[in-house]
């Protein structure tokens, strides 16, 4: 007897109701010929409001007569008044006098020192070369705030540790490191010098490492002598890095703040030999409240950079 077997159940019928179906949701596209502005649209806002507005603020300020506590409405045009008394204050021109000297003997010792360390890592260490490299680069990346302090407390008149080794070995006076016009400048380069020697270093030997081997090879084959290898490749290599690295101590050194600020508690030192312009600005807007000479004071350091940093290149780029 033969069994019928049931068919497929068909699919159900679709019921026309004459709606029509819901379109599908369009995802937002951006065109590529504006998508880097939209990219770039949050740096722009920031450097606006925190970089491009306060220069141009600060350069409308240069020409203004201003206390803050009085009210934007206090503000009255006096021409170059600011910029006249800035050329004229004496102070203004000791504080000039004491970040060239800052930035000099904490400078020119960076490089010195720097290229020498760096041709040494590059060619004896090999196996633990990123733990030495990291160690010099840690006083760069650490604050300048717990550094200045570091060296204030090694440098205390009563319980440093540089005057307590100087009492056990010569038997001598404690020596007043962060008050004597003679030793506040010494003490204020040593600190920059320290902090700023690993970040040379790094660079320096990142420079090393793009010169070709096969130069000092045929050099050897010539028979030249270390030194030679060193003044006629190493040294000509090192020179885009030899002056990107100078123009960085220029720019930082002429604009030096929290170390002479820390290590002179906010004072200057005696007869004001730690003070520098940036600290000499900053002294004459808040605490002498006189805006328009800070802002005048501001713009002829800036003239006194650009100046060096372009002779600067000018001198280390020739052929």
């Amino acid at each position: 007897m033969s069994q019928t077997v049931p068919a497929a159940s068909a699919a159900p019928a679709k019921v026309a109701t004459g709606a029509r179906p819901l379109p599908r949701r369009r995802r937002f596209q951006l065109s590529p010929r504006w998508a880097p502005y939209v990219l770039l649209t949050p740096f722009l806002v920031l450097f606006l409001v925190f970089g491009l507005y306060p220069l141009l603020f600060s350069l409308y300020l240069a020409f203004q007569s201003w206390e803050p506590t009085s009210g934007l409405h206090a503000m009255h045009y006096v021409g170059l008044e600011n910029f006249t008394f800035a050329l004229q204050d004496e102070w203004f021109w000791k504080s000039l006098s004491n970040t060239g000297w800052l930035a000099v003997a904490s400078g020119v010792p960076q490089h010195l020192v720097a290229i020498p360390i760096a041709c040494f890592i590059h060619a004896r260490i090999k196996r633990f070369r990123n733990l030495v490299v990291g160690a010099y680069f840690v006083p760069y990346i650490t604050s300048t705030v717990a550094i200045a302090i570091l060296f204030t407390s090694l440098f205390s008149t009563d319980y440093g540790l540089i005057n307590s080794g100087i009492r056990a070995l010569w038997n001598g006076d404690p020596i007043d490191w962060l008050n004597k016009p003679g030793t506040i400048k010494p003490t204020i380069a040593l600190l920059v010098f320290w902090r700023f020697v690993g970040f040379n270093v790094v660079l320096y030997l990142a420079a090393l490492q793009t010169i070709p081997a096969d130069l000092y090879e045929a050099a050897r084959i010539d028979g030249a002598k270390a030194w030679q290898q060193f003044r006629y490749i190493t040294l000509p290599s090192l020179r885009p890095a030899i002056l990107f690295g100078v123009t960085l101590s220029v720019i930082g050194g002429l604009q030096l703040f929290e170390e002479p600020f820390i290590l002179t508690n906010g004072k200057g030192g005696s007869d004001q030999a730690g003070m520098t312009t940036a600290f000499y600005l900053y002294r004459m807007a808040f605490d002498f409240n006189d805006f328009g000479a800070a802002s005048a004071m501001s713009w002829l350091l800036f003239l006194v950079v650009a100046v060096l940093t372009w002779a600067t290149h000018k001198a280390l780029s020739r052929n």
